[in-house]
Formats: C-alpha cells, sequence, structure tokens
C-alpha cells in the first residue's frame, strides 16, 4: 500500500488530537500514546509484519502504531475499550492513509472471543501496563491462529514474561506464556517517545507460538499447579501443592511419580514438569475445580 508522506502522528499532532477530541490520559486505562515516528516503524520492522498479513492491535489509543501498520500494508482490526478513541481513530486512519485495510472493534480485550474479517496470525501491541499479562494470555488463548506476537510492555513485566526456569523474576507469566509460545525480549523503548511520560521504563516482548506441551492434562488443570506452585513462593512443591493434592504426603507421591523433587520450588521447573505434576493430579481424581477425590480429605485448590 503506497502511504502519503508524514503520515504517521508527531508529537504536535498527537496532542493537538487529544485535545480536540478532550483526551487526557488515565493510569486507569494505562494510556501512554506513542509520539516517535522512528520508534513506531521500528516496532513494525521486528514485528515482521507482511503486507496483507491480517495483525490484531490491542489498545490502539490514538492511532500511531496502527498506522505504522497499516503503512507496512497490515490488514488491521483494533479493539479499543475508549469510546472516544475508538470513534475517531477510524476517521484518522481515512484521512492519512485512505483505502487503508482497517475495523475497529469497540470493546474490552479481555471480553473479546471473536474477530471480524479472516483470523489474526499476529498480534502488535502497545498494551496498557495495568492489563498487559491478562490480555496478552487472554488473545493467545482464544486466538489460535496468531503465530507472533511483539507487544510493548513494562520493561520488568517483559523480563517476567521471557524469564527462563530459576531466573529471580520467572514466576505466573513466564510459565504461562510458555505453554503457549516461545518468548524473549526485543528490545528497549525509550520513555521519551510517549506523551505523557510514564514514570516506569518499557520493552518489547517477542512471542513465537509453538505447540503447548504433550500432556493428557488440560490447560486449566496445569494452569490450577501453576497458581498454587507460586502462590507462597518460598515454600517447596510439596507444601505449596499440598491443598490441590489433599495432604502433604498425596502431594509428594504425585510429585515424585512425575520426576520431580518434593523439597524443590516452583521457580525451577519448566511448563513440562508442571503438566507432568497436572497429570498425577488428574489421575489422583481430581476435579479441574480444584477438588480432590479419593482416600485424601477433600480441600478446594487455588
Amino acid at each position: 500500500m503506497n502511504s502519503r508522506p508524514g503520515a504517521l502522528l508527531g508529537p504536535a499532532e498527537i496532542r493537538e488530537l487529544a485535545g480536540r477530541l478532550g483526551v487526557r490520559p488515565t493510569k486507569t486505562l494505562g494510556q501512554n500514546f506513542v509520539h516517535d515516528a522512528g520508534t513506531v516503524r521500528k516496532i513494525v520492522r521486528a514485528a515482521g509484519v507482511e503486507p496483507g498479513q491480517r495483525v490484531v492491535e490491542v489498545g490502539p489509543g490514538l492511532g500511531s502504531l496502527t498506522l505504522g501498520l497499516l503503512e507496512a500494508g497490515a490488514s488491521l482490526v483494533a479493539v479499543e475499550i475508549d469510546p472516544v478513541l475508538a470513534g475517531q481513530i477510524a476517521a484518522t486512519v481515512a484521512e492519512r492513509l485512505p483505502g487503508a485495510d482497517f475495523e475497529v472493534v469497540l470493546s474490552d480485550a479481555l471480553d473479546v472471543t471473536s474477530l471480524p474479517g479472516e483470523p489474526p496470525t499476529a498480534l502488535v501491541a502497545n498494551l496498557p501496563y495495568n492489563v498487559a499479562v491478562p490480555v496478552l494470555l487472554t488473545m493467545l488463548e482464544r486466538f489460535p491462529t496468531l503465530e507472533r506476537v511483539l507487544v510493548m510492555v513494562q520493561a520488568e513485566v517483559a523480563d517476567r514474561v521471557a524469564a527462563a526456569p530459576g531466573s529471580k523474576v520467572y514466576g505466573v507469566p513466564s510459565v504461562k506464556a510458555a505453554w503457549y509460545a516461545r518468548a524473549w525480549r526485543s528490545f528497549d523503548v525509550s520513555r521519551n517517545v510517549f506523551w505523557p511520560v510514564p514514570n516506569v521504563d518499557s520493552a518489547l516482548v517477542a512471542l513465537e507460538r509453538r505447540e503447548p506441551p504433550a500432556t493428557s492434562a488440560t490447560r486449566e488443570e496445569v494452569f490450577a499447579v501453576v497458581d498454587a506452585a507460586f502462590a507462597q513462593r518460598r515454600k517447596t512443591l510439596r507444601a505449596a501443592l499440598s491443598g490441590l493434592f489433599g495432604s502433604g504426603a498425596a502431594a509428594e507421591t504425585a510429585l515424585r511419580a512425575a520426576g520431580v523433587d518434593p523439597s524443590a520450588r516452583g521457580e525451577t521447573l519448566g511448563v513440562e514438569e508442571f503438566a507432568r505434576i497436572a497429570e498425577q493430579r488428574r489421575a489422583a481424581g481430581a476435579d479441574p475445580d480444584g477438588v480432590q477425590h479419593g482416600s485424601a480429605p477433600g480441600t478446594v485448590g487455588a
């Protein structure tokens, strides 16, 4: 697609547009608008967007990244929770990149279960920091056609999502992301390219879809084990999972059967090991809601 010169938004245009709309960025919605065209194009290049590729963007805001994706020829659907911004962005696109293949959906991304048009194969977004991880995991779950993801998040969140077992920041987001994809930190983004300037550092985290672990346990069952394992990080797995298995002794038996040291802690395990533990829980007769049935006392897990 041929773009108009100066199609992307600059600092003055961002402020003028926000002022005209009466938009004041709020911490509640985690709004920080990118105003640097060079940064936008760098993100788009890193995402590897191809002409005609169906891409979903969450939280397009005033349209900085939206225009960059469309400039690269993406077929784009944007999910925007703010009705004022959702109402404006189509007009912005039509004015600056006429003929672009673009749709906007007014919705909370956590509520979206389907999208118009062809299923998206990529997610590229500057995610609101306060809901970045839930949105990322929700989109990966609900849209299995997503092959690649590149999202801007708070730098420490990027580190958590991409962390490997044994890392100090490895935790629930790391394991759950690993269920869906291989993740890595792409590059840092200066605070100075945002309006307003955030008080935290930002980074891009990239994910590439892969098959989940081969397991008889469901994703929900595996995630229940993950949540329990990290609920109290200092506890051994034997203690942390005692609620799910009905007792510490039952948890120890299951852990040993799964090939996991009961004295280990959750941050040392990969997603495949959590899947093996979930398989043992299923074999012991646990319901997905966490209620254990069998000889051990029943308790409700996390």
